[in-house]
């Protein structure tokens, strides 16, 4: 499992779901080892999902913040605008550092 994943919005209660979820019968050992087996799986896949093409989503709100940034040159910004640029600015920010991350612990 990489440490970043705990950083996307949903991942512990995705855990938590679905480590509730798996019905696995046995003694303890077993379903613990089962247990881990199928949390493996499905983390995987979540992963996959929602840290899918992190470079491109990166320069899709580069883009974002060069045309409102442009635009604020030209005239003044709406409040909505400002805000959007702050928002984008700190979602870049934030899959950037996830991107170090994952590239970091792979």
């Amino acid at each position: 499992m990489l440490k970043c994943l705990e950083n996307f919005a949903g991942y512990n209660s995705f855990v938590r779901n679905k480590w509730n979820s798996f019905q696995v019968e046995g003694w303890g050992g077993f379903v613990l080892k089962e247990k881990f087996k199928l949390i493996k799986l499905a983390l995987r896949e979540w992963h996959q999902i929602h840290s899918q093409n992190l470079p491109a989503k990166i320069l899709s709100l580069k883009h974002r913040i060069s045309n409102l940034d442009l635009k604020g040159e030209s005239k003044v910004l709406l409040d909505a605008e400002v805000e959007d640029l702050y928002g984008f600015t700190e979602e870049l920010f934030s899959l950037a550092r996830l991107n170090t991350s994952i590239s970091w612990q792979q």
